[in-house]
């Protein structure tokens, strides 16, 4: 294995590795782990030089956080840079209030086993008031920052737009993007310029499109419309009629952009881990780059609403 990139994200003093470990898994959202699996899935990839993992109570309801803290016991602190999540804590369920947001902190640090995280995120915020995230919600994680119990504050989300209108009007250090750096989408490559204009790191998250550019191919919740479905399967099969994986030239390509500080994987696989940083180190073949490219230019950047409809951002096709 070669030796691990590293990015700064944002002004945030932190270095953080091109590649890092999504926590998500490790709460059985996407099958049932075995734990053990999961904390082997950790410590290997702090060994291959990941030193960014995030996570959310919101993952497994609580059950990521909890075996992730189960990984970390005995693991020296200055290792990894942890980050988590508040005001998400079920499908349906958020909750942004200064008291609940500040309670989620305490409750997140006693499950992960630490003093104290590296960033906290407001968790999925298009299902919230903007307003209110603006107004009360980051101006109490600012307080908690204040106590120790955290050193950096972001937001995630699926629109783009809310990154947009936040950071133009409250002090946020990063932001989570997810499925808008892949090879189907690349919308978010529009706004990094503003974003770096305004001293926010950048972390990107499913590279994949939630299972869109693997060859098993998209699960049934996937929310994209069935036209990027279709376009990502033609695409997947094109790579494996090539010998190709499609999983392997949608991560090179995510890792490519320097504008991004850190790309998330989600995995409980000892096996994919190691992968995904012997893909990262393989050169990227441009020409099946270019191909792939084509065959998803009729749906590029076509995304699916999440959140309020006022958060929900226009279509745009370019």
């Amino acid at each position: 294995m070669g030796s691990m990139k590293f990015r700064s994200l944002g002004q945030t003093g932190l270095s953080v590795s091109i590649l890092s470990y999504g926590a998500s898994p490790l709460g059985s959202v996407f099958r049932d782990i075995d734990e053990n699996e999961g904390v082997s899935c950790v410590h290997r990839a702090l060994d291959l030089g990941i030193n960014f993992i995030d996570c959310s109570p919101f993952y497994g309801l609580t059950r990521a956080e909890t075996v992730l803290g189960r990984a970390l016991q005995g693991v020296a602190r200055e290792r990894y840079i942890l980050a988590t999540k508040v005001g998400r804590y079920g499908e349906d369920e958020f909750d942004f209030s200064a008291a609940r947001v500040t309670k989620s902190v305490d409750e997140s640090l006693s499950r992960l086993g630490v003093d104290y995280v590296d960033l906290i995120q407001c968790h999925d915020i298009e299902f919230g008031d903007l307003d209110q995230i603006i107004g009360e919600t980051l101006p109490a994680l600012r307080r908690v920052a204040e106590s120790g119990k955290v050193r950096f504050v972001g937001i995630t989300g699926l629109p783009l737009s809310i990154f947009e209108r936040v950071t133009a009007q409250a002090p946020v250090d990063t932001i989570l993007s997810y499925c808008r750096y892949s090879l189907n989408d690349t919308s978010l490559e529009k706004l990094l310029p503003t974003l770096h204009g305004r001293g926010v790191g950048v972390i990107s998250a499913s590279p994949l499109s939630m299972g869109l550019l693997t060859q098993r191919g998209a699960p049934d919740w996937h929310p994209a419309p069935d036209a990027v479905k279709q376009k990502c399967a033609e695409a997947a099969q094109f790579c494996t009629a090539r010998g190709a994986d499609i999983s392997k030239l949608a991560l090179q390509f995510a890792l490519q952009n320097e504008a991004i500080a850190t790309t998330l994987v989600g995995t409980a696989s000892v096996g994919n881990i190691e992968k995904n940083v012997r893909w990262m180190d393989e050169p990227l073949d441009e020409e099946l780059l270019r191909e792939v490219l084509a065959i998803l230019q009729p749906i590029r950047n076509q995304t699916w609403p999440s959140g309020r409809p006022e958060n929900h951002e226009p279509q745009i096709n370019d």
